[in-house]
């Protein structure tokens, strides 16, 4: 069995403290992303109106088509 790793105070300290900027700079990088995904989204949304729109348009465009060839 291997003993445990005696591991200095100034050692936990700076683990510690690395792991903390860690997540304090995590949390701003992304605090800093949402915006941006935010938009990606909303213009996704816009998106996928504007295909409904264009289906809808070519749908009453097929349909007003096949009323003219019937009569």
């Amino acid at each position: 069995m291997v003993p445990p790793v005696q591991v200095s105070p100034l050692i936990k300290t700076a683990r510690w403290s690395a792991l903390l900027v860690g997540i304090l700079y995590g949390k701003r990088r992304y605090d800093n992303l949402k915006p941006i995904a935010e938009e990606e989204r909303r213009i996704e949304e816009e998106e996928k109106k504007v295909r409904e729109e264009k289906e809808r348009i070519a749908k009453q465009l097929a349909e007003a088509n096949e009323d003219t060839i019937l009569k």
